[in-house]
């Protein structure tokens, strides 16, 4: 009970993230409601793993004071991990059904061919790379969704951290992470189609029988319950002594290091924690999305994912939220071609080539007007009705 006293945010946020899921449930066209379509609880579902990478860089950038321009690299690798099951099973299942016909079945050789030639095809390739080893297991590859990012930002942490790199030195070394990783993987032989990606992602392996409107429910569900378990996680840290100590890296490093704090272990447990965060986020995303690439590791996703954090109101977990939340709808309603053009007599304002000026040019006002994010904004109004 102290724990919710202490952390008034939660259940209120926990509530309004339940409520929000049973309404988008209800009249969802899955639900039987046909008043939100298909697509529309796909981007919502989508939004909701926006959210829970944002916490993630909220805890390690407002909380502890490293900004990174990398988190969306290790949110791509989630979903890379988990697309690779997702697509080798749907090319094994294809291939098998087209296999019937035949008087023979096919031999595992044969069959590892038929399914490289399928998936490596496009890019001149029929060998299925080493690092798919794994691909048919979904137990393997959801712990290489945890594994493999989690043990990139331990290795890339300690290399970092040990060697005190702070500011905006780290933070162009996890851009430059990110671009390296972003340019090897639009290499047609990273084993990872090159800049093609892996699509076809909504086809869910046994579940060809549910129709895209159930499963975009199920994805909706899941996706809200570990932005909730994310929440809650998040709100826990910054509870504990933990959350304290690294609240005093962001605030004074060097005073922590002469009170015998070992700094650089609680900036590699944050780090490491958040891309693990970050990479689940994305192992949800990309099923709904349907398709991942290189592009979605590039630089400027990492760069967006910080102006969602900083608009919301960095060093509060629910300002991420807000933020993430607010940034990305309106980035698909001005850009999916809904926002009507607005015509100006000498020029006619479209606004799928101006979105991103209009961005910027919300970040800024935000900086000037409320430094504390729209979360500052919520923060005042609940301020002025307790004064009541």
């Amino acid at each position: 009970m102290d724990f919710i006293k202490r952390t008034p945010s939660l259940p209120a946020v926990l509530f309004l993230l339940f409520l929000f899921t049973l309404i988008v449930s209800v009249f969802s066209t899955g639900g039987g409601g046909d008043l939100i379509s298909t697509s529309m609880v796909k981007t919502l579902g989508k939004t909701l793993c926006l959210c829970l990478a944002a916490i993630a860089l909220d805890l390690v950038w407002g909380y502890c004071g490293i900004l990174s321009l990398g988190h969306m690299a290790f949110f791509a690798l989630g979903g890379y991990l988990i697309g690779m099951w997702l697509m080798f099973e749907r090319t094994k299942n294809i291939v098998m059904e087209a296999a019937t016909s035949q008087p023979l079945p096919l031999t595992p050789q044969e069959l590892s061919d038929a399914i490289g030639n399928q998936i490596f095809g496009v890019v001149g390739g029929s060998d299925i790379p080493a690092i798919w080893f794994f691909a048919d297991s979904l137990v393997v590859q959801l712990i290489l969704v945890v594994a493999v990012p989690g043990l990139l930002a331990l290795v890339f942490g300690w290399l970092a951290f040990r060697s005190r790199v702070t500011g905006v030195y780290l933070s162009i070394l996890t851009q430059a992470m990110t671009l390296a990783l972003s340019l090897y993987l639009f290499q047609n032989d990273s084993g990872l189609r090159g800049n093609n990606g892996l699509s076809g992602l909504q086809n869910i392996p046994g579940l060809g029988h549910v129709p895209q409107s159930i499963l975009s429910l199920w994805f909706l569900w899941a996706s809200a319950l570990a932005l909730g378990l994310g929440y809650l996680l998040a709100s826990r840290i910054m509870d504990l002594k933990f959350g304290s100590v690294i609240r005093g890296i962001r605030d004074d490093e060097a005073r922590l290091r002469f009170l015998g704090y070992e700094v650089e272990h609680y900036k590699l447990l944050v780090f490491t924690l958040t891309a693990v965060m970050a990479a689940i986020a994305g192992a949800l995303y990309y099923p709904q999305a349907g398709i991942v690439n290189p592009a979605e590791m590039a630089p400027i996703a990492s760069i967006y994912l910080a102006v969602w954090v900083a608009i919301g109101g960095r060093g509060r977990l629910y300002g991420a939220v807000i933020g993430a939340a607010a940034v990305s709808l309106a980035s698909t309603w001005f850009t999916g071609g809904q926002a009507p053009d607005l015509p100006l007599g000498f020029y006619t304002i479209q606004w799928v080539d101006w979105w991103q000026v209009l961005l910027g040019l919300g970040f800024v006002l935000v900086t000037l007007f409320a430094p504390q994010g729209l979360a500052g904004l919520v923060d005042g109004i609940f301020r002025k009705g307790d004064s009541k």
